[in-house]
Parts: structure tokens; sequence; C-alpha cells
């Protein structure tokens, strides 16, 4: 039994929504209050706190935990100029062996003004491949190196719900967007299960101090093994939501998991599919047309009614959506299709679940 005093505590219950004592018993709050709750504990742990606050734990309600634990160990891409992008870059090359992949995450063109180019990284990192990816994680930027061991050249077509950037001659730039992501992306060397797993369990603390308690990761199998391998040995120490990748639906459905099981510690959530791209890059399906850029309206890569399928075979399990959304011709598919789907799970006299759109930007 431990017993938190002389602290500023903000409950979040209307009735009561300060307190100076907290009790706290096997992990679980069993008393809030102010002083006089405290004869009803004695014996137990006080620590005093100083009139310091106590707040309800967060959730982040989206966040990519192998890809934010994974990049605590990358180059901060996250610059307000190009330059001092370059320059972080090139102080990891000189520490890295011949050719080790350089990674990098965070930057933002639209705070640069303009797009980097492959030439940008080939003058200071020429040998080792460099792959950077952006903050929205719907774009990366390469080096020709990199580019040259995926195959990337002027007559490579663009993968499927993806693009290659080319300049006026047709030659890539070393920007891809989406998809084309993972043309560079599928190369970049995967930590085992133990090394996602211990590397995430460095990020936890991290976490701790921005007030992070729980999280919904949108990551995919390696990162729920990792999460498991951590919660069975007692070292996972957030409450983690884990979402399923729509390409493994099926598999879901045939082994009946649902929304919600699992323990406190980790449970399934909901089944994550990506309508379109991102602002940043301009992916975002829209209406109109980019601004300066006529034949862009971004990249859709499911209609309503697609989705609606999907979200029917979900349903039928037990399975609710979270769907990325971004530009207002993707929510419009997706309120669509989340319209055709309550009427489902009405007719069907299923549960009415809480379906999602993520960011609706």
């Amino acid at each position: 039994m431990k017993v938190l005093r002389n602290a500023r505590i903000y409950t979040l219950d209307q009735a009561k929504p300060l307190a100076s004592v907290l009790a706290i018993d096997h992990g679980e709050i069993v008393a809030v209050g102010s002083d006089e709750i405290l004869s009803e504990f004695e014996g137990a742990q006080e620590k005093d706190l100083g009139g310091r606050v106590v707040l309800p734990g967060l959730t982040d309600a989206h966040l990519h935990l192998k890809n934010y634990a994974l990049s605590l160990q990358k180059v901060d891409c996250e610059t307000d100029t190009l330059e001092e992008c370059l320059r972080r870059v090139e102080e990891r090359t000189k520490k890295a062996r011949p050719g080790e992949w350089i990674l990098g995450h965070g930057w933002n063109q639209n705070t640069w003004g303009n797009w980097p180019h492959a030439s940008d990284l080939d003058r200071i990192t020429p040998n080792n491949p460099v792959y950077l990816t952006a903050k929205s994680l719907h774009a990366a930027w390469a080096n020709s190196t990199a580019m040259k061991l995926a195959g990337i050249v002027a007559s490579m077509p663009d993968p499927k719900d993806g693009q290659i950037q080319r300049d006026s001659k047709n030659e890539p730039t070393g920007i891809l967007l989406e998809g084309a992501t993972q043309v560079v992306g599928g190369l970049v060397p995967e930590p085992d299960a133990e090394g996602l797993a211990a590397a995430i369990e460095k990020a936890q603390p991290i976490l701790w101090r921005m007030g992070l308690t729980g999280v919904h990761d949108f990551d995919r199998r390696d990162s729920f093994m990792a999460l498991q391998h951590l919660h069975a040995q007692g070292r996972l120490k957030l409450r983690v939501t884990k979402n399923i990748p729509v390409e493994l639906l099926d598999y879901a459905f045939a082994l009946g998991l649902r929304t919600g099981f699992g323990d406190d510690w980790l449970r399934i959530g909901s089944v994550k599919v990506f309508m379109d791209g991102a602002l940043g890059p301009r992916t975002a399906a829209m209406f109109q047309s980019y601004l300066g850029e006529p034949e862009n309206i971004g990249i859709l890569n499911l209609d309503g009614e697609s989705l609606f399928e999907f979200g029917r075979h979900a349903a039928d399990v037990g399975l609710g959506m979270t769907v990325h959304a971004i530009g207002d011709r993707a929510n419009h598919e997706v309120l669509n299709a989340y319209e055709q789907l309550r009427t489902y799970e009405t007719d069907k006299g299923l549960p009415h679940l809480r379906h999602r759109i993520e960011h609706v930007q």
C-alpha cells in the first residue's frame, strides 16, 4: 500500500476535480481525497509530493511504436533548414562503416521550402546508402547509392499506390511517395525480435516523461511480436492497444479475433486501412487539385464500396475499423462506407462498434 500526499491531483471527476491524497494498492487507485482519509491508511508507505501535480495517464491514440522506438537511434532530420539536416547526416556518415545504411527521420519539405534531392545527399555520403523518412512517414528521401541498390532507374514504373518523384528529364530525384517508399525501405536491415523489444523498452521512459501510460500502436507484426515478448517477461510498462493491418483481416477473421481481446497491458484494437496519403507530400485524396499542381488530386487507395466490404467482413467477427483518411475526398468515401456499415450492423443484430477515422485533416 502506498499513499501519495501533499499533491495537486486533477481527478477529472466533476464532483471532486481536485484532491491532495491518493492511495494505491497492488497497482490500483483505491482512494482519492484530502488529508482526512490518511487515517484510513495508517502504516502505509507515504510519499510527500511537495505540491507537485498528479494527472491521469494520457493515451496516445495513434502511435507507430516500432518506428518511434527505432527513430531514437536514427539521425534527427526534423530541422529548420536542409543544411542542418545534411550536416547531421554527414556527422553520422563519419562514424559509419563502409556500406552501412545511414538512416534518419523527421524531415519536412514544407519547412525547407522545396523538396530535397538525391544529389544533396550524394555530395556528403557518396558510398553509404542513405534512407531518410519524412515526418509524415508518407515520403522518403534516398541517395543515389540506395536507389542503385533498389534498382530505381528512369524506366522503372511507379509501384501500386506509390510514386517515384522524377525531374523534367524523367530521372528519379530520390523522393519516394507512399508505397514507393518500400522500394528502398524494404532493403533496410530490420532488427530481430529481441532487438526491437529492447528498442521499445528504451523508448518507454521517454513516453512516460510525456505523461503517456497507454498507446494505440499502428505498426505491424514485428511490433506485435516484440510487444508480446516484453509482456511475457513483465517488461511491458505501457498499456497497448494493437491494431491489425487490413491485409491480415482474413487471418484475424479465421482465428476469431475481436476488438478488446487481451488484458490490461496488451489487447486487440481495430482493423487499420489506408484510404489516402498525407498533406505534406501532397498525396492526400482531394476533390480539388493542389495549388500549383493542376493534375494532382492525391492518391485514393480505396473507394467507399471497397471499404464497406472490409468493414462488413470485420464486423461479422466483432472487429472495429480504424481508417486513415486525410483529404476531403478520402473522408467522403469513409463516411459513406461507415453509413453502410452501421446499417449492416443494425440489420444483422451486430454490436454497433466504435469505428474511427484517423487524422481527418
